[in-house]
């Protein structure tokens, strides 16, 4: 009976907190091939009849040649730039404003100091100009006292790229960065496309790194994917040997494919983690607004998982399990947007090809992960997992 109105009032608490954004706007399904045109010649390939065939078959081809779809050319201009941090936020409550607003005034009377932030052009072009500037806040590792470097002698330089969840503001998941600069492990918070700073002015919230206009999310993956991998490439000219990557949510989604094709990715935590991106955005209380435009359109939940199969984790499975790493998957149990059945069919593919991982569960749900008790015990098991998998990758 406890059991039976915990769940109750956990599942109550979680739809409240995916409803209290009133600026959801449900636009109409878009197929997007424009949007892919040029990333690839593999867009050549699709040879379906009708626009539903031609996507899916499209789908298909891609992740035959994913490597292709994921490639990339290093960026010429990585360079560290100096500002007052913003907070950007995705929505229109007050409180959220009133922070937005006093955060404004410190930087303008000098109270608020000044950031360092990566910068450099992404080297996949979209049609805005400030998403393709690539951002990404640093969190340089302290310099050790001399005691400290005597203990560290030998130890290589080690970093992590943390991506935050869809629609978060500049300042989420800045504190377990400096979490990981007390393990001595420097960070890289990487904005995602159409996200804080690179969001484009028309948007209130960041819409369309996940849409249901279809070639522009499956475009907004491979961009992220393709930042990653750069930061990787700056650290390496920085010094740095050993590498990490945090992803929450969709930010996990990212992170996983880009360990899937970046054998440099030696520790990885995914916070909330799922198969299918289709299936999630059929299911999930986040994106209701965008199944319903795939509804209006006449689409089933088996059709969308196939128009989203380039960016699901669960076609890149065999490519994760192919390097060793140390991987953390956490999920919730009372999660409503990444339902319980795609977190455990991680485990159970993950279980398939052994991978060796840890499973970590919070006895909440997605959005209440970010509330008080559960944001301590989440941000716990990050911690605890990043900075013991980076001490045994230096021992080793």
């Amino acid at each position: 009976m406890h059991q039976g109105l915990y769940a109750k009032w956990m599942y109550a608490w979680e739809t409240a907190l995916t409803t209290r954004d009133t600026n959801r706007i449900v636009r109409p399904l878009e197929w997007g091939f424009d949007w892919l045109e040029g990333d690839s010649p593999l867009t050549a390939i699709a040879s379906g009849d009708g626009d539903l065939r031609r996507m899916a078959d499209l789908n298909a081809a891609i992740v035959a040649h994913a490597d292709e779809f994921f490639s990339y050319e290093t960026p010429a201009d990585f360079r560290i730039e100096q500002r007052h941090p913003q907070l950007f936020p995705t929505n229109v409550r007050p409180e959220t404003l009133a922070q937005d607003a006093e955060l404004k005034r410190q930087a303008e009377t000098g109270e608020l100091e000044e950031a360092e932030f990566l910068r450099f052009t992404s080297a996949v072009r979209t049609r805005y100009a400030e998403n393709d500037q690539v951002n990404a806040r640093w969190y340089p590792a302290p310099e050790p006292s001399a005691k400290e470097k005597a203990k560290r002698q030998g130890k290589p330089k080690q970093a992590i790229v943390v991506m935050p969840q869809w629609n978060a503001d500049a300042f989420s998941h800045n504190a377990l960065c400096t979490l990981f600069n007390r393990f001595g492990i420097s960070a890289l918070r990487l904005s995602k496309p159409y996200h804080d700073i690179r969001r484009p002015a028309e948007l209130e919230r960041s819409d369309y790194a996940v849409s249901s206009n279809i070639g522009r999310t499956l475009q907004a993956c491979r961009q992220a994917v393709v930042d990653i991998r750069s930061c990787l490439d700056w650290l390496e000219q920085q010094g740095y040997e050993q590498f990490g990557v945090l992803g929450t949510s969709l930010g996990s989604c990212y992170a996983f494919i880009a360990a899937a094709f970046d054998a440099r990715l030696k520790v990885c935590a995914f916070n909330h983690a799922s198969t299918w991106f289709g299936d999630v955005v059929w299911q999930g209380q986040s994106t209701r607004h965008i199944r319903a435009a795939f509804e209006q359109a006449g689409l089933t939940q088996e059709q969308v998982r196939e128009l989203f199969a380039v960016i699901s984790p669960m076609s890149y499975m065999q490519r994760f399990a192919a390097h060793p790493k140390r991987t953390l998957v956490v999920h919730a149990t009372y999660d409503l947007t990444f339902p319980l059945e795609l977190s455990l069919d991680v485990l159970k593919n993950f279980d398939a090809l052994g991978i060796d991982y840890v499973s970590k569960v919070l006895p909440c749900g997605h959005y209440t992960t970010g509330e008080t008790p559960f944001k301590y015990l989440d941000g716990w098991y990050l911690g605890s997992f990043v900075h013991g998998a980076f001490k045994k990758l230096a021992r080793g």
